[in-house]
């Protein structure tokens, strides 16, 4: 065999390798998203079991979110020099101890607890899971390995997040944190003998931590708290929407969590191909649709076949935001990305938490008969995201932007 025969033999095994790696990351995606989302499914038997009522069971995503939203600029600017496969390691450590407590929790405080340690890992796993991605593949690749590794995101959401709903229905809601953490242990596992030992890149923190002086900076992260906001406004109780109001049985929840979780992943893919194109337009656009179809299912919930069509479509619009939100941060804060992404991250989560808190006091003080009125509630804080989008337009005229391989 020739020299360049079996150079070329080591680079496409070496590329093996790293599609290999990037599952191990995958893993990891696919069991944070299956934890952060699977609650919903299972408020009502986390609400029974515990004798807590239903919007106290939905403080439980507000405690998650609010978790990510601290954690995940602290760990990525207390550990950003740490080796990058080390901090996967001990990221999906504190995740799967998370878990387990979770599973074991003897009370409400408890399971709090449990749900805020395993959020802290969420922000800095899927920003430093980027990095890696990207370092393991060759240059004109890196955006199609991240999307591998945000790939167990969606498939969390698909196929997770309605198993887990389903299994915590039949067994307790405690079996499904414990396959949440067998999970993890699969991914964590899978770091340890796929992924590669990654140098953190050399960085100045006064650099990254000056992003955050910026006032366009400043209304990014309003886009995404409020514009994402009400997505989970309504979607942290849509079990109890479908079942108390429109009707469906509480087994048909898992199914319309499914068809759910297909609509997002249409909108991540083409949102993201949108905000390509024409990011803040485009952005402008779905933000309008998501407030419009939220606004939607405060009428069509009284009918099932209308309900199920409008949460398909609350799915597309849903995520359809996400790329042109975080591509905007990116845009926005490009000098510094890896705190910047992070904190977009946080804004993501902050978002949820004030969203899941604002369903449950519309729902606690009977604002406008209470959970009927929470899409509409929902529609007007997407509304105020739309606000802050126009506002970042017009900032956006005269700041710099990133050349089309950038934003890739």
């Amino acid at each position: 065999m020739s020299s360049t025969s079996i150079a070329q033999t080591c680079v496409q095994s070496s590329r093996k390798g790293s599609t290999i790696a990037l599952y191990a990351l995958t893993a990891g995606a696919f069991a944070i998203g299956m934890t952060e989302f699977v609650i919903m499914g299972l408020l009502p038997d986390v609400a029974s079991n515990l004798h807590v009522s239903i919007p106290a069971a939905g403080l439980l995503i507000t405690g998650y979110a609010l978790g990510v939203a601290a954690g995940a600029p602290f760990i990525t600017i207390a550990t950003h020099k740490m080796p990058r496969k080390a901090l996967l390691l001990l990221l999906m450590a504190i995740f799967i101890a998370g878990n387990a407590l979770a599973a074991m929790a003897p009370n409400y405080a408890f399971l709090m607890a449990a749900r805020i340690i395993s959020a802290l890992t969420h922000g800095s796993f899927f920003g430093v899971g980027s990095v890696v991605a990207a370092q393991l593949a060759p240059r004109e690749k890196r955006a199609g390995a991240i999307a591998i590794m945000f790939t167990g995101l969606t498939l969390a959401n698909i196929l997770g997040v309605p198993f887990g709903t389903f299994l915590g229905q039949a067994y307790g809601w405690r079996s499904t944190f414990w396959v949440i953490a067998a999970i993890g242990l699969v991914a964590l596992l899978g770091v340890i003998m796929l992924v590669p030992h990654i140098k953190a890149a050399p960085s100045s923190l006064s650099q990254e931590l000056g992003v955050m002086r910026r006032p366009a900076v400043h209304v990014a992260l309003l886009m995404t708290v409020f514009g994402f906001g009400g997505v989970f406004t309504a979607f942290t109780y849509i079990t109890p929407i479908m079942v108390d109001i429109t009707g469906f049985s509480p087994s048909s929840v898992s199914y319309i969590l499914v068809l759910f979780g297909i609509g997002i992943t249409i909108g991540n893919i083409y949102g993201g191909k949108l905000a390509d194109r024409k990011l803040l337009p485009s952005l402008l656009g779905i933000l309008v649709m998501l407030a419009a179809v939220l606004a939607l299912l405060g009428i069509t919930d009284h009918n099932k076949i209308l309900a199920l069509i409008t949460v398909f479509l609350l799915g597309i619009a849903a995520f359809g935001t996400v790329p042109g939100l975080q591509l905007h941060m990116l845009n926005t804060a490009k000098d510094a990305p890896t705190l910047a992404s992070t904190l977009n991250i946080a804004a993501f989560n902050l978002g949820n938490a004030f969203g899941a808190y604002l369903g449950g006091a519309v729902i606690d003080l009977e604002i406008g008969g209470g959970l009927r009125t929470v899409p509409w509630i929902a529609a007007l804080v997407t509304v105020v995201g739309i606000a802050f989008t126009l506002w970042g337009m017009r900032q956006n005229q005269t700041a710099p932007k990133l050349d089309r391989t950038e934003s890739r």
